[in-house]
């Protein structure tokens, strides 16, 4: 691929990122176009239809997550803390889509698997970590407390400080 259309690309995903993390996953083929600086055909040309985009949207945003978990927890930080900053993290993925795509039933492409399972494991061992130092409760198992964390999450304008989040996170903590 040239470099002129590798930025091309790149641009699109990462415009995408941030309009669906903002304002879900209506957001219009044109109006991503625009906010990349691109015409529409550019956008049709990477990406021919609305699933493809959607699909390098979850996928980019889960590669994203793992990166993030994994540099979260090698710091020296209190766990719970490190818990907050993957949520506070998280709110600003556009989790919504990848949760609207996964729940769709279609087939789920090798790499988007292996990585749902991979950011799913990341955050099932960090909540293990997090009970270990006795700052969550322990009355609720590691993949429950993650199919929490994701409901507060995986939702459109999901905040770090909003009520939902806040909740939750006042919810699991001992």
């Amino acid at each position: 691929m040239r470099a002129d259309a590798r930025r091309n690309r790149e641009r699109i995903v990462t415009c995408a990122l941030e309009l669906f993390a903002e304002r879900g996953p209506g957001v219009s083929m044109e109006e991503l176009a625009r906010a990349a600086g691109l015409g529409v055909g550019t956008l049709y040309r990477h990406f021919p239809d609305r699933r493809a985009l959607v699909e390098e949207i979850a996928t980019s945003a889960l590669r994203s997550m793992a990166a993030e978990i994994r540099t979260l927890s090698a710091k020296d930080l209190p766990r719970w803390d490190v818990l907050t900053q993957v949520v506070a993290y998280c709110t600003g993925q556009p989790l919504a889509l990848v949760k609207s795509i996964a729940d769709a039933g279609d087939e789920v492409p090798p790499e988007r698997g292996a990585l749902q399972s991979e950011v799913d494991g990341l955050l099932r061992r960090l909540v293990e970590e997090v009970q270990g130092e006795g700052t969550m409760r322990g009355d609720i198992s590691p993949a429950e407390a993650v199919e929490i964390l994701s409901t507060a999450v995986c939702r459109p304008g999901a905040r770090a400080g909003d009520a939902v989040t806040r909740v939750m996170l006042d919810g699991l903590s001992a």
